[in-house]
């Protein structure tokens, strides 16, 4: 298996590898409610938003308010899930596997949960150049397309030159993509994310439940105490990387504070 690659078939194949990670929890409460899907009895009408699904459309209330409304439903089993991975230039390195690869398993084993729980699954990967989107699918369907979306959207970061996008603002919008109620599984190591990141995990929380992957390459875990040169664009410079565990530890912290679940 290529450490560099993110190929639909590698995914597909993790189908059926055991679960490592616990499907996205409803929000904790005192009042049990029927959660919000895409089952057959409808829950609420109610004006179109972006990330809804134009074939809920109800045509009676559309034409008596003037303004497009959608039907919303009960779901049958599970409720949609979002999955975002983030494909960035700072993902795009490890010393064993690259990191955006690990964030692709994660992502695809969550996604294969949600599938085996009757639940319709849908990604968008960001890039420096832009993001990559499919809505959210039933079925192995709706995984392969999530495969397919990841293949993608990884050669076309591999590819390409851009300088490194902020992930505040990408992470914004591929979160519309989503349903209100869906859950969302985040997989980045958060470099780089410009400003507003806090609030824009926030707003998204507002949506519906968050759990964030962080993967991790070993030289993170342990870095050496020494001082080591690296790239910054075309200049080299030298640093010392030992203070990446303990800024990991308090960006964890700070994730969990707002409501995330990280992992």
């Amino acid at each position: 298996m290529d450490p560099t690659a993110v190929t639909a078939d590698a995914l597909m194949a993790l189908r059926h590898a055991p679960p490592r990670l616990p499907l996205t929890a409803d929000r904790p409460g005192t009042t049990a409610t029927r959660p919000r899907g895409q089952g057959h009895e409808i829950r609420e009408i109610r004006p179109f938003a972006d990330g809804d699904d134009p074939r809920h459309i109800d045509a009676a209330a559309t034409a008596r308010t003037g303004i497009p409304q959608i039907r919303s439903f009960h779901e049958d089993r599970d409720r949609a899930l979002i999955l975002i991975a983030d494909f960035r230039r700072p993902m795009l390195w490890g010393t064993r596997v690259f990191r955006s690869v690990l964030a692709a398993r994660a992502l695809a084993k969550a996604g294969w949960q949600a599938e085996a729980a009757g639940g319709a699954v849908g990604v968008a990967a960001i890039t420096d150049g832009g993001l990559f989107i499919e809505r959210p699918m039933p079925r192995v369907r709706g995984m392969a397309r999530v495969a397919g979306c990841l293949e993608r959207a990884h050669a076309a970061a591999l590819d390409r030159r851009d300088p490194t996008a902020d992930l505040t603002p990408l992470l914004l919008r591929a979160a519309r993509t989503a349903p209100r109620g869906a859950g969302i599984v985040l997989a980045s190591s958060l470099d780089q994310p410009g400003d507003g990141l806090d609030a824009a995990l926030g707003a998204i929380l507002r949506r519906g439940p968050l759990r964030l992957i962080r993967p991790a390459d070993p030289f993170e875990d342990a870095p050496p105490a020494i001082t080591l040169p690296y790239r910054d664009g075309g200049t080299m410079l030298h640093g010392s990387f030992t203070g990446i565990p303990a800024h990991r530890d308090r960006m964890t912290a700070r994730l969990r504070s707002l409501g995330a679940e990280v992992e």
